[in-house]
């Protein structure tokens, strides 16, 4: 069984330190991992994307995690003494039940050729990862893949091409680090239907795996209830250890556009708008974020068999330093969307504008799983 996780996914750190983000515990400045592990963390989170640049070399933002900045942040977090997941995205920018666009390396591939694509890259970069001797403990394959992934050809319900390139993965992960442990993720944590008819139609066609990974956003997912429902009959149904892959909650509704410092057409603003607020029984407040994260792990714990592993919290640290932000022009131009561009996930953190630790990292430390 796995370790109870108490994970962080901090994917934007070596793109925002280098554009001067700083992070402070009672006042003392320090490094970031430093403070997440001194209250309570032991799992890092970092997302990998296959090439998210332009063809002339423009980066797409949102923290660049190609793989030369995932390796760094893999060095940075095993040296901390924490463990590493690596979430494989598939894709060379967000890879999200919205979009699952291919590589462009990939354009043009048939079936037969993206399953040996998704195979030949997770070999080649679990290998290098192990070369530099920061082998993952847990690899994610594919993110966010309740409408499938390398779409169209994987898109949802082709569930044997999603099966194909799924598998593909999970082969390359067992033959190249045979105790590492294996998750698949789907978003809208409470939503049982999805994981019933998904992995349903997934464990009949698919290779053998160990995690199941669920999002949950309280604004967009439903209540908790919805979340411990689903929990509760999945770990029955599957007979898979469960983890939260991503989760968040605000702690304030104050605009950071000063520390943008962007034109007001140039910034997106914080993805929980006031209606979303209004959806959640607890106040976007530091004490609303404390006390979710409390009803939050107490949902976690209900989950029968002991069946409910821990959680990964999202980007704690994505402060809204100047030239951060969700997507770059070029990354807009890249997935054919408006934008506008900007930080949409500053006030989700785990610290405040200024990078000073808040008190629900105070509530996770002290958080004893059963």
């Amino acid at each position: 069984m796995l370790d109870y996780i108490k994970g962080m996914d901090v994917s934007s750190l070596d793109e925002i330190e280098q554009l001067g983000a700083v992070f402070f515990d009672n006042g003392k400045k320090k490094d970031l991992l430093e403070i997440l592990k001194s209250y309570g963390t032991n799992y890092i989170r970092i997302r990998l994307w296959n090439d998210p640049k332009t063809v002339d070399g423009k980066p797409y933002g949102a923290g660049n995690t190609d793989y030369a900045v995932a390796l760094r942040l893999a060095k940075r977090t095993k040296a901390e003494g924490l463990k590493f997941l690596l979430d494989f995205h598939y894709s060379d920018f967000w890879a999200d039940p919205g979009k699952q666009r291919k590589p462009k390396a990939w354009e043009g591939y048939t079936v037969d050729e993206l399953e040996q694509a998704v195979y030949d890259f997770t070999k080649e970069h679990m290998l290098k990862f192990i070369a530099e001797g920061v082998e993952p403990d847990m690899v994610q394959v594919g993110n966010e893949l309740s409408n499938g992934l390398l779409w169209p050809e994987g898109q949802w319900p082709k569930f044997d091409n999603m099966a194909r390139f799924v598998s593909a993965g999970i082969r390359a992960v067992k033959e190249t680090a045979p105790t590492c442990k294996i998750m698949i993720h789907l978003d809208n944590g409470g939503n049982n239907a999805l994981y019933r008819e998904w992995f349903d139609n997934y464990i009949k066609r698919g290779e053998d795996f160990d995690v199941i990974g669920l999002s949950y956003y309280p604004f967009w997912h439903g209540g908790l209830q919805d979340l411990e429902n689903n929990m509760n009959d999945i770990a029955k149904r599957f007979g898979k250890e469960l983890v939260i892959a991503e989760v968040s909650m605000g702690h304030t509704t104050e605009d950071y556009a000063s520390y943008e410092k962007l034109k007001p057409h140039e910034r997106k603003g914080m993805a929980t708008k006031p209606a979303l607020c209004e959806k959640v029984p607890f106040a976007m407040t530091k004490e609303g974020q404390c006390e979710f994260m409390k009803a939050f792990l107490a949902s976690i714990e209900q989950v029968p068999d002991n069946m409910g592993r821990g959680f990964f919290y999202w980007e704690p640290g994505w402060l809204p330093v100047a030239g951060s932000g969700w997507a770059t022009e070029e990354a807009l131009e890249y997935i054919k969307e408006t934008g506008p561009c900007g930080n949409e996930w500053a006030n989700q953190a785990l610290f405040d504008y200024d990078g000073n630790a808040l008190p629900a990292l105070q509530v996770i430390k002290e958080y004893q799983h059963k």
